[in-house]
Parts: structure tokens; C-alpha cells; sequence
């Protein structure tokens, strides 16, 4: 018993087997109650509406005719061949013997006019009997009544069946709550083993999914969750090999820096130099975590409070203006090719940054005498910000990846950069509920920040 208590408390299933037999048992018994009385209970209400029938008629009877024409009628009474074996009718004087009817020796003084059970002795023995007394005149009553040995019979046949039926129920349920149990369990048991292995390392591991129930949009879900975090952490092993790549070779050269200027040859003009490109370094360094930061902050949701609408075509204006100077340095047209002013909520100083990472980008990638256009087109259902360079395009192959941390197309490792800039931009974009689309446009890359109303 004390192991069961346990069970109960520490297990949800069981909690739930145990309440569900509780439920089919107390379902078996107010079906059971209604079953006998509509059985049992009409055939006994049945059965007193006849007896207080007669009892009337007979004591109209006596009214209209006297003793003669109630002895009459109850004479006719007992021999209409209707219900004889189980009517009883009989006329008592004063000291309880009886005048006229069937009614056998019996002491019995119910209260008048009250329908009672009481016990009385015929010839197959003792029986049940239902009985309704009337007071007469001169002390003599009239009473009427029913054997009730074909209704206990009834009774009888009824409450056995119902017995019966209640115990195989009750066990079935017992069984049908064992077997709910033991499903429930080996669900969610695999589902615990799912999780144990992927607690020990292990996560490619996956629930597997059977049929369409509850459990199976959870596995589903858990499923999906996993991917997310396997994906997550993918990217986390892969942000670290690059940091460490990224690292090594500016922290390698601002040791060798440092070692040569500590040489004793060293002149002060080497020094002086060897200190400035170590400062390079160390701010590319800088510029690198600064560059995580801002997609960590971007990720983290912190700045959505500082949300508001937003005219994204000025923000476009503006950063086409801070930008013409470095286009024309490298030999490039930068255009305003937007229509319309359509604003977006969000956070200024974000788009802008996110804006500006796609025109650095545009900038420097594509090819000097070539144009980059900077487009917003506002529509009722998105409002799209692109930025379109029309130099060689990326790789098909390489597009899915662009917005991977540190990730870096093979033509243009030669160039400065990290492979942060499409990060950044992502992590603003999904902070603003909006998505980045890559495309080649035929010629150049078209990169397009796209908002949903």
C-alpha cells in the first residue's frame, strides 16, 4: 500500500490510470442507479398506482352500494383473471377478521391510507406484500395490496445482472487503465531516453515520430527545438575555430611586431612604426568583438523598447549620402533609386547600421566604373529596402552561407573583413521581424531587407 502511495504521488500516469478507473467506476454506478430505476422502480410505481386504483373503486363501490355491492365487487375483482395469483383484496371487521377477498390470516394495522411493506404467510410460503389499508364505517377497513414475489424475482434478476456487469466494467477498466498506463509510459520513456543521450553529448539524437496524437506534435516540437540547438551549437564550434583563426594571425603579428622593437638594433623610427601596426592590429581585434557584441545585442531583443515607426526611405537617403564619398574613391556611382517614403517600426540607429553594412559591402566587392543603387519600394503588404552592386555575383552555392559568422567566399578572402557583416544584418533583420534576401541579379548581388506589415 505504501508503494502504491508513492506511485500515485510521484507519477502523473498514474494519477491518471487511477482516475480514469475512478471515472468508469462512478460512471458504471450512476448508470447501474439509472438502469434500476427505470426497471425495478417503474414496475414498483406501476404496481402502487394499481393498488391505490383498486382501493378507490372499491371504496366508491362501498359508498354507493354498502357491504353487498363492495363484497360484489371485490368478488368480481378477484375473478377477472387479471394479476389473480398476485392481487390480494380483503374486507376486515372490527377485530381484524376477514369478511370477503383473499386476504390471508394477518395482524398487521398499517396506517390508513399509506402504502407499506410488510410479510405475510400464503400457500407457497412467506412473501413480500404491498399493502394500502381503508378505514370503513363500524370499524371494519378495506385492504388492498400485491404479492411481490414476481417483482422480487425481478429485482433479483436485475441486481444480478447489474452485479455482473459492473464487476467485468470495473475490471475491464482496471485493465484499460493498465494498458493506458504502460502506452503513456513507454512514450514518454522514450522520450526521457531521447533526452538522456542527448544530455550525454550525443545531439543528432532524435524522438521519432509515430501517428498524429499529442505526443507526436510534442516529439514534433522537441524535435524541431533540437535542430535549433544543434544548429546553434554548430555555429558556436564554428564561430570558435574562426575567432581563434581570426585571432592568430593579427595577435601573431603584433608579437613579432613587439619582438622586433625590442631588438637592440632597433632604431626609433622601426619603433615607432612597428608600435602603429601593432595598434592596427590590436583595433582590428577590437573591431572583430565589437562586430559580436553587436550581433549578440541584436539577438538578445534588448533594443525592441526603443521601437517606434520610422521612415526607412530617409534612413536610405541618409546613409546613400555618408557613403558617396567612399564610392567615388573607388571609382563607383552610388544611387537613390527608392520611390515613396514608407516607414517601418523599429530602431533608427539599427536599420541604419544594418543599411550601411550592405552598402560597405556593395562597395567593396564590386568593381570600380561599376554603379550600386539603393532601392525602397513600399507596398500594403511588405516594404522591401535592397541594395544592388553590378559586379560578379557570388557563387549559387555560396549564397545559402553568406550569413553564416565568418563565413567568406573564396575571391574575396584576399580583401579586409571578417565575414561579420551579413551576421549583423541578419541578426537586425530578425530583431525587426524582417528577413534578408540574397539574389543574383545579373549582373551583381542584390541584398534586400524585406518588412511584413
Amino acid at each position: 500500500m505504501a508503494r502504491l502511495r508513492l506511485s500515485l504521488r510521484g507519477s502523473i500516469v498514474a494519477r491518471l490510470a487511477v482516475g480514469y478507473g475512478l471515472l468508469v467506476a462512478l460512471s458504471v454506478a450512476v448508470l447501474s442507479t439509472v438502469f434500476y430505476a427505470g426497471t425495478v422502480g417503474v414496475f414498483e410505481r406501476s404496481m402502487d398506482n394499481k393498488i391505490q386504483a383498486i382501493a378507490l373503486r372499491l371504496v366508491g363501490a362501498w359508498n354507493a352500494g354498502g357491504d353487498a355491492e363492495l363484497i360484489r365487487q371485490i368478488d368480481l375483482q378477484l375473478h377477472d383473471r387479471i394479476d389473480s395469483d398476485t392481487e390480494l383484496v380483503g374486507l376486515l371487521d372490527g377485530s381484524g377478521r376477514r369478511l370477503a377477498g383473499n386476504l390471508p390470516p394477518w395482524q398487521g394495522q398499517p396506517p390508513h391510507g399509506e402504502l407499506v411493506f410488510d410479510k405475510m404467510k400464503r400457500r407457497k410460503g412467506v412473501v413480500s406484500v404491498r399493502l394500502l389499508a381503508m378505514p370503513l364505517g363500524g370499524g371494519r377497513q378495506l385492504v388492498v395490496g400485491r404479492d411481490l414475489s414476481e417483482l422480487d424475482a425481478i429485482r433479483e434478476v436485475v441486481e444480478r445482472a447489474l452485479l455482473i456487469s459492473a464487476s467485468i466494467s470495473l475490471l475491464l477498466a482496471f485493465a484499460g487503465a493498465l494498458l493506458f498506463r504502460r502506452q503513456i509510459d513507454a512514450r514518454i520513456g522514450h522520450i526521457r531516453r531521447t533526452a538522456a543521450r542527448i544530455a550525454a553529448g550525443e545531439l543528432s539524437s532524435r524522438i521519432a515520430v509515430q501517428g498524429n496524437d499529442e505526443f507526436a506534435r510534442l516529439g514534433t516540437d522537441i524535435n524541431q527545438m533540437l535542430d535549433r540547438i544543434e544548429s546553434l551549437m554548430e555555429g558556436v564550434r564554428h564561430v570558435s575555430n574562426s575567432i581563434a583563426h581570426d585571432l592568430r594571425t593579427p595577435l601573431g603579428r603584433v608579437r613579432s611586431r613587439l619582438e622586433r622593437a625590442l631588438a637592440a638594433t632597433a632604431d626609433p623610427q622601426a619603433l615607432v612604426g612597428d608600435a602603429r601596426l601593432a595598434i592596427e592590429e590590436i583595433d582590428n581585434v577590437i573591431g572583430l568583438f565589437d562586430k559580436l557584441l553587436q550581433i549578440a545585442a541584436a539577438e538578445s531583443g534588448v533594443r525592441t523598447r526603443s521601437f517606434g515607426q520610422v521612415d526607412i526611405a530617409a534612413i536610405a537617403r541618409d546613409m546613400a549620402e555618408l557613403y558617396e564619398a567612399s564610392a567615388d574613391e573607388r571609382g563607383m556611382v552610388l544611387r537613390y533609386v527608392g520611390s515613396g517614403a514608407p516607414s517601418v517600426r523599429g530602431d533608427r540607429d539599427l536599420l541604419a547600421t544594418a543599411l550601411a553594412s550592405l552598402i560597405d559591402n556593395a562597395i567593396k566587392y564590386a568593381p570600380a566604373g561599376t554603379w550600386v543603387d539603393i532601392g525602397v519600394q513600399g507596398g500594403q503588404d511588405e516594404v522591401v529596402v535592397s541594395v544592388r552592386d553590378y559586379g560578379p555575383g557570388v557563387p549559387e552555392a555560396d549564397i545559402g552561407k553568406l550569413c553564416e559568422r565568418f563565413y567568406r567566399v573564396d575571391q574575396s578572402r584576399h580583401l579586409p573583413g571578417n565575414g561579420l557583416g551579413l551576421s549583423i544584418v541578419t541578426a537586425i533583420a530578425q530583431l525587426h521581424g524582417a528577413g534578408l534576401r540574397l539574389r543574383n541579379a545579373g549582373p551583381g548581388l542584390e541584398a534586400s531587407l524585406v518588412f511584413h506589415h
